[in-house]
């Protein structure tokens, strides 16, 4: 009997991270609620899930930080990528109107991707939570005054909500993207494959152009910059890229060994195919 993948992903049953797992590997996985990003590393790591899917950037309201600094932290993999889209919902206990509402909840994200709706709600206070289905939690549970939650359809049908209103994000193309991490990398070459790196640079002029240029002289393509702090040495930064192609490129891996003599440490996070994307 083939065993059920078990795939960990932050937030309670609805979150769109589970939706994102449930996209990519089917319904038949068995999804692994964790409280927190670092927790659905943890359970990778150490063997208690098989994968862990975890957002990376909006388009709306940008990166997830926390989850690059965790990349560079933990020894995993990224094996493969996912575009979904997302369509924020506030949906409350009872049927009520919106100026009757006294507070919303919702994880930072969601709340920045609806700032605009939000801010025509004035008597309502907006209260961060650790996840958007989480948040649903939240007001069940203090149901005893007029509160709300920014989540998904999903969510509300799960935990028997009103919807009071859908489409709520500042623009309908609004789109996550997700990471699948896991312990080992694939062991297959994507037929349009994508990868992702960080370096650490060295302190000398011009060392980011430089870094830069490596990839650009030998023509080939970056899809997305990203920096971090370094933590304990002030106003450094470890830089991610996201390259157009394998790891397992001669071209790409001289220009890497090239970028090597710019570096004081280089990780190279995975080769994964290019990502579809899914409707939530």
């Amino acid at each position: 009997m083939t065993k059920d993948l078990i795939i960990a992903f932050q937030g309670e049953k609805g979150a769109y991270s589970e939706i994102a797992s449930e996209s990519y590997f089917g319904k038949s996985i068995k999804t692994l609620p964790c409280y927190s990003f670092e927790e659905v590393f943890l359970k990778v790591r150490n063997g208690f899930a098989d994968n862990g899917v975890i957002p990376i950037e909006n388009t709306l309201h940008g990166s997830v930080f926390e989850n690059y600094d965790l990349l560079l932290k933990y020894r995993v993999s990224v094996i493969a990528e996912l575009n979904l889209q997302i369509n924020h919902c506030l949906i409350s206990p009872q049927r009520y109107s919106l100026s009757e509402l006294k507070k919303i909840y919702s994880h930072p994200q969601a709340i920045g991707q609806c700032s605009d709706f939000l801010k025509r709600l004035k008597n309502s206070e907006v209260v961060p939570s650790y996840d958007t289905a989480g948040s649903a939690l939240l007001s069940l549970k203090n149901q005893h005054e007029a509160t709300a939650a920014i989540t998904s359809i999903r969510a509300a049908k799960i935990y028997k909500m009103k919807i009071l209103k859908r489409n709520i994000q500042n623009n309908k193309i609004n789109y996550t993207r997700f990471l699948v991490i896991s312990r080992k990398k694939s062991s297959e070459e994507p037929q349009h494959p994508k990868s992702t790196i960080s370096f650490d640079l060295k302190s000398i002029p011009g060392a980011l152009h430089k870094a830069l240029g490596v990839f650009a002289n030998a023509e080939i393509d970056l899809s997305m910059i990203e920096s971090r702090p370094i933590p304990h040495k002030p106003f450094q930064y470890t830089f991610y890229i996201d390259i157009s192609g394998s790891l397992n490129d001669k071209k790409i891996n001289a220009a890497i060994k090239k970028l090597s003599e710019l570096t004081v440490r280089i990780k190279k996070i995975g080769t994964y195919e290019r990502g579809k994307t899914y409707k939530s």
